[in-house]
């Protein structure tokens, strides 16, 4: 399966916005869970949660390789939501492993394939 331009820019923004939901939802009911916080962070973490479990079906690729090239951008994007919610700032191993994880998505989702995608 071939992808164009707008297709890769699909492709990424739909896990950019299911690691959203993920990285959000779980941090509210985190924030719930372990600081305490009002019970409508633990619903609304909720519901943001199985939005995420909707989001990557729209994804092109089988199940599997959409939730192993989805990891890289969790992984990514996590360690930015820690940096922008809770003040803990990367380091140059966090950064280089994020890095490595983002280029695994690239190859997984869009490395030139024979044949059936589904296969």
């Amino acid at each position: 399966m071939d992808y164009g331009l707008e297709d890769i820019l699909v492709a990424i923004s739909l896990f950019i916005l299911a690691a959203l939901c993920e990285i959000g939802g779980g941090w509210l009911v985190w924030k719930w869970r372990r600081e305490n916080w009002n019970l409508l962070s633990f619903i609304a973490g909720i519901a943001i949660l199985a939005l995420y479990g909707i989001i990557p079906t729209l994804q092109r690729l089988p199940f599997s390789r959409t939730y192993a090239a989805y990891g890289g951008f969790f992984v990514a994007l996590s360690l930015l939501w820690g940096w922008a919610f809770d003040a803990q700032v990367p380091d140059r191993w966090d950064i280089l492993g994020s890095v490595v994880a983002v280029g695994g998505v690239f190859v997984i989702m869009f490395a030139p394939r024979e044949g059936n995608m589904h296969g």
